[in-house]
């Protein structure tokens, strides 16, 4: 049958649509196709954890299946699970948290949304580390607000500090500060005397703080502390993702100050309905799962030990410090001033997968590329002879 083209003009793509893209994701997208040409390539540009769900993660799952039917919950969440949440926070930090404050989400990236959304309007301005997660400025454009940097350095120990908070609001203003500790894709961590102070310095500019703590139970050598610890009024987001393995099921968690509880409801019925039932269900058991997780930790520790070891004798020798995550950021300036360009050749002449620092420090991120140690520990051994080899060339 023959078709017409449609005549007239054609509507294009809206202005917010106009982020820039996840370069990880676009890393990612390459490898596989590589991949699908016959090449081994070796996976150190995501940050997805190796290991599988646990098992009781799986069983719990399956026995839900067989019970029948999967729908619609609560646009909050399960209350089990939200009552499992608030002890995990009685547990492990010491801290009280009403289940009614507790807002289950669609991923950690649900809840940015929803925390941008909810507690900003179009044109408001939130401060951000670089370097820092892609997505954070990404989404914060398309809804419509400002990012502001505080450009991390050796000085400050590459986190936020009160005094870098204070100079960016001087020079023009801030409704909000997002705070990851361990951050991605540096793995640094604010101490707790220093979370502290920082919560100090926001609380006393008005502003709303947002902590990130994906990757609270990866840490090496100090334990994370949560922003509740020292602010009720701070906003956390986590995920099921990294340290519970779970990346693909899109499952995480907010916990937000009263006030807040019924907005964000608001939107997360109109936006999302609902958290995915199942993931749910895979989320409540996952809490007892530790023995396992923490033996896929051990996996991501001796994988930290071996990059840490190795990239100096390679002539990586800045790295930023892996205080926690699973990532080594990693100065590539001795040998390139486009991560992006160096990242690509490394790829298809190495076979090794590795994520350009520009997706996450657009002015600094040119001489700097973050591998993940997140896989087996053989992949990493595998990547460090081939890039030892590939950068003798």
């Amino acid at each position: 049958m023959n078709t017409q083209s449609p005549s007239g003009p054609q509507p294009g793509a809206s202005r917010r649509s106009e982020v820039a893209p996840f370069i990880a994701m676009d890393v990612l997208r390459d490898a596989r196709e590589l991949e699908a040409s016959g090449r081994h390539v070796l996976h150190l540009e995501v940050g997805q954890p190796g290991a599988p769900a646990p098992a009781g993660v799986r069983a719990a799952v399956d026995a839900a299946l067989d019970d029948g039917r999967i729908g619609y919950t609560e646009a909050l969440g399960i209350q089990p699970l939200r009552e499992r949440i608030a002890q995990h926070y009685r547990e492990t930090y010491d801290v009280s948290v009403d289940p009614g404050r507790i807002i289950v989400t669609t991923g950690s990236s649900a809840g940015f949304v929803l925390a941008f959304l909810g507690c900003f309007d179009p044109g408001d301005a939130v401060a951000l580390a670089a370097p820092g997660y892609p997505a954070y400025r990404n989404i914060l454009a398309a809804t419509g607000l400002r990012t502001v940097w505080l450009e991390t350095s050796e000085a400050s120990g590459w986190v936020p500090t009160p005094d870098l908070l204070h100079t960016a609001a001087q020079e023009g203003g801030l409704d909000g500060i997002l705070v990851a500790s361990p951050a991605n894709p540096s793995g640094t961590m604010l101490s707790p005397d220093a979370l502290k102070a920082l919560l100090a310095a926001s609380r006393a500019q008005g502003l709303w703080f947002i902590s990130d703590e994906i990757y609270h139970g990866l840490t090496y050598g100090q334990d994370s502390a949560t922003a509740l610890q020292f602010d009720d009024d701070a906003i956390i987001i986590n995920s099921f993702s990294k340290y519970y393995c779970m990346t693909g099921w899109r499952i995480g968690w907010m916990i937000v100050p009263e006030r807040l509880v019924r907005p964000i409801e608001r939107l997360a019925q109109n936006l999302y309905i609902s958290p995915p039932a199942l993931s749910q269900v895979a989320a409540l058991a996952a809490f007892d799962c530790t023995e396992e997780l923490e033996r896929n930790k051990a996996v991501y520790v001796r994988n930290r030990a071996l990059l840490a070891d190795a990239l100096p004798r390679l002539g990586l020798n800045r790295v930023l410090p892996m205080d926690g995550a699973f990532y080594a950021y990693a100065d590539v300036g001795r040998f390139t001033n486009d991560s992006r360009a160096f990242a690509r050749r490394m790829l298809h002449e190495a076979g090794i997968a590795a994520t350009p620092g520009l997706d996450f420090d657009p002015d600094r991120g040119n001489r700097f590329l973050r591998f993940s140690f997140a896989g087996p520990t053989a992949d990493i051994e595998q990547a460090i002879d081939r890039l030892d080899g590939w950068l003798k060339r």
